[in-house]
C-alpha cells in the first residue's frame, strides 16, 4: 500500500461528498466532523488501516478544502510497541524532507518507543503502530509516509 494512493482516494471521497459535508456544516459542525471521519474510515477500511481527520483548531472545521490535507491520524496496529527498524533510520530518512527541522526520540514510556519529526508546518508523531500528521501533508510528507509504510508499518516477515 502506498500512502499516496490512500491520500488520493481520501481526497476523491471528500470532494465527491463536498455538498453533503458543507450542508452538514451549516446545520451542525459536529455532524460535519462525523461525516468527514466516516469517509476517512471508509477509505481506511479498504487499506486495512484506521484513518482519522483531526481538527486541533476548531475553526478549521469550516475549511472544507483542507479536509484530508492536514492533521491525519493513521493507525496500522495499536498493539505494536517497538519499531522493526532502528529509530535512527527513521530520523535519518526524515532529514530528507524539504521542510525538515528536527527529529528526536519521543513517547519513550511503558516499554514503547516513538519519534517526533518537526517540519515547518507542524510535526509528525511516529509510533510503531501509528503515525499522526499534525502538519500540512505535502509531497515530501507523502513520500516519507510511503517510506514508513514500506519499512516500518507493513513489513512482511520472511
Amino acid at each position: 500500500m502506498l500512502f499516496n494512493s490512500v491520500m488520493e482516494e481520501l481526497r476523491i471521497n471528500i470532494d465527491s461528498n463536498r455538498s453533503v459535508i458543507e450542508s452538514s456544516l451549516k446545520k451542525n459542525p459536529a455532524l460535519a466532523f462525523y461525516k468527514v471521519n466516516e469517509l476517512a474510515h471508509f477509505v481506511g477500511r479498504r487499506y486495512n488501516i484506521e484513518i482519522y481527520i483531526h481538527f486541533p483548531d476548531s475553526s478549521k472545521i469550516k475549511d472544507v478544502p483542507s479536509f484530508g490535507t492536514e492533521n491525519l491520524g493513521i493507525i496500522i496496529d495499536k498493539s505494536r510497541k517497538k519499531f522493526p527498524i532502528p529509530r535512527e533510520n527513521i530520523k535519518r530518512k526524515a532529514i530528507e524532507m524539504k521542510d525538515f527541522i528536527e527529529a528526536k526520540d519521543a513517547y519513550m514510556y511503558e516499554d514503547k518507543e516513538g519519534v517526533q519529526v518537526s517540519v515547518i508546518s507542524g510535526r509528525l508523531e511516529i509510533q510503531p503502530g501509528m503515525v499522526h500528521l499534525w502538519c500540512k501533508i505535502d509531497k515530501d510528507v507523502i513520500i516519507f509516509v510511503d517510506w514508513l509504510m514500506q519499512y516500518v508499518y507493513l513489513v512482511r516477515k520472511c
